[in-house]
């Protein structure tokens, strides 16, 4: 399975390293290039600013901080984005509860039918 849309430039916003080298990689093997990892929520922010990018797949539990910050900027660029999280439903806010959630662990294909549906519909903004 290809990404759709071509190349798409994926932000990784992960925090944990092995994590976030698997993400890459399936991003990698399916056509996307992936940007990041980023580790943090402003690593993440520095990446967007600096770089094109078309989706994004982010943990929402950043150490002690989350990245719903990213998420804001995400969607008021309209860019779309993916949860792959080991969080709940419950703790994303109402305003980010639409996005597709990937809940670790997944197989390579949930993150690309995820990824792939969040490229297609309409980004709030």
């Amino acid at each position: 399975m290809v990404v759709a849309d071509g190349n798409p430039r994926v932000l990784v916003v992960e925090d944990n390293l092995l994590m976030a080298e698997a993400v890459c990689e399936i991003l990698a093997a399916r056509s996307a290039q992936p940007v990041g990892p980023a580790p943090t929520v402003a690593a993440a922010l520095r990446l967007v600013e600096a770089n094109p990018i078309d989706a994004a797949v982010l943990d929402i539990r950043l150490h002690a901080d989350t990245s719903f910050p990213v998420c804001r900027v995400l969607r008021e660029r309209g860019i779309p984005f993916v949860f792959a999280t080991g969080s709940t439903e419950e703790e994303i806010p109402a305003a980010f509860a639409d996005a597709p959630i990937v809940a670790k662990p997944f197989e390579p294909s949930e993150l690309i039918e995820a990824l792939n549906a969040s490229l297609h519909r309409p980004t709030g903004g």
